[in-house]
């Protein structure tokens, strides 16, 4: 028919695990940055489209609109320390995953080594969907008029998104300070 478009797939959310910096003990008492990385993990639809697509129903999806500053997901147009409407599919660069693994390593180590047990919970919860995702995006830069009015909250804020096509899950990931 004229006119009709795909429904839009759908994301079901399945879990958000969350690593603060905090719970592990660091040589130093601030060494660990208040830093947090959060997931935000989604069930793939069983006929999932091209990645463009999830992308979209990422953006689209309720668990999106959270700015990371404990207020938790609420009915609003932001995300981290963005508008909403200035982010869309084509925000997001495709890389591989060494250079994803390089993001996430580099803003960890910023302050020098971290405990042995927090590596480890990176290494599992991060690190290994990294490498067995299908498609790895990158947040790109964004322009300083696309932050919301509080959104310099954040010092660091990097974002991932993996999609794990065999596994039929799509990863939010969020590594960032407060």
């Amino acid at each position: 028919m004229i006119g009709m478009h795909a429904a839009p797939p759908v994301l079901v959310h399945l879990d958000s695990p969350f690593i603060n910096f905090r719970d592990f003990k660091f040589a130093e008492s601030s060494a660990h940055g208040y830093r947090w990385i959060d997931l935000k993990r989604f069930r793939l639809p069983s006929a999932a489209p091209e990645d463009h697509a999830l992308l979209a129903a990422l953006i689209a999806h309720p668990q999106f609109r959270d700015t990371y500053d404990g207020s938790g997901v609420l009915d609003w147009p932001r995300h981290g320390q963005w508008r909403l409407d200035r982010i869309t599919p084509d925000a997001y660069r495709r890389v591989d995953a060494a250079a994803a693994g390089a993001v996430i390593r580099t803003w960890a180590d910023q302050h020098g080594p971290v405990p042995q047990a927090l590596t480890q919970r990176i290494q599992e919860q991060v690190h290994s969907p990294i490498t067995t995702a299908t498609s790895t995006y990158l947040l790109g830069p964004l322009p300083e008029d696309a932050r919301h009015d509080y959104g310099p909250v954040h010092i660091d804020f990097h974002e991932l998104i993996l999609i794990d096509r065999p596994a039929k899950t799509l990863t939010l990931v969020v590594a960032a300070d407060d």
